[in-house]
């Protein structure tokens, strides 16, 4: 999380400013700053965890000062009725950031459900899960961080930290030869370049041209293991990529082709928030 800890801050500070925007008129008028109330966050169904240490930099934003006690760690699995955390402050405090920090958590931790259950379905081959760009604008950082928690692989954060050649680029550069070239030649050393294929021909001409990561991308089961053998043959350290219109049911086959990574964009593109509930009760 460190290191996007300014992503992070700025993504609360935007959540804040278009719900608490001037004030709270309801609270502000009701209810005053001195009295002080404990919250309990509370899963209501079975899921995984993600998210724990963003709630508390919610809350601190407006107060500084507040105990927080979590009774689960990211990653952890929870069970319907499990007490999840536990915070201390002021009533306004609880109340103000309550929206915020549920919107968050239940995102998170939905995700992180989400992926433990794909995660799951490859136990016991060598594949990973990866997530991809298709996230909600502005929450990538968050997206990502869950599906790390639920068990999954990070694949490149943006535009900037992987290449990625795609059938428009190579339709630009010529060929994949060329586009690979003209990537190389741009970018550090330090970046890897990863290029998507379609068929075996392309997949041929990906290896020779030096790609990193070969992405298979809407092949059958049959190709995509030819892919695979071609490509280990080659002798070259090439990870390889399955992608598109990936399923549960599908996994455990697209794994048996011997590929290194499925991705699975609907892990953060068609998100179900994990149900948490918050019971505020004021300190006697």
């Amino acid at each position: 999380m460190m290191q996007y800890e300014n992503l992070i801050d700025k993504l609360i500070d935007l959540g804040l400013e278009e719900d608490i925007n001037t004030g709270d008129v309801t609270t502000d008028s009701i209810i005053p700053e001195s009295m002080n109330a404990v919250a309990t966050m509370t899963a209501k169904q079975d899921g995984v965890i993600s998210g724990i240490e963003v709630i508390k930099k919610v809350y601190e934003r407006f107060q500084k000062d507040i105990v927080y006690t979590p009774y689960f760690k990211n990653g952890d699995s929870v069970k319907k009725g499990d007490v999840l955390l536990r915070i201390e402050a002021s009533y306004p405090t609880l109340l103000k950031g309550e929206r915020l920090s549920l919107n968050i958590f239940q995102r998170m931790c939905g995700i992180a459900t989400e992926t433990a259950k794909y995660v799951k379905e490859l136990q016991g081959t060598s594949t990973e899960l990866l997530d991809t760009r298709k996230t909600a604008p502005g929450l990538r950082v968050l997206d990502k961080m869950a599906v790390k928690d639920g068990g999954g692989t990070n694949h490149r954060m943006g535009l900037y930290d992987m290449a990625m050649i795609k059938d428009n680029h190579i339709k630009m550069a010529g060929g994949i030869t060329k586009a690979v070239e003209q990537v190389r030649g741009n970018i550090p050393a330090t970046i890897k370049i990863e290029v998507e294929t379609t068929n075996i021909p392309e997949v041929e001409e990906a290896i020779a041209a030096g790609a990193d990561i070969i992405m298979l991308d809407n092949m059958d089961n049959a190709t995509m293991t030819e892919a695979v053998k071609i490509i280990k043959a080659s002798g070259k350290a090439i990870k390889t990529e399955a992608s598109g219109n990936m399923s549960i049911p599908r996994l455990v086959e697209v794994a048996a082709t011997g590929v290194d990574y499925i991705s699975v964009g609907a892990l953060t593109h068609t998100v179900k928030g994990m149900d948490i509930s918050m019971n505020i009760q004021v300190e006697k």
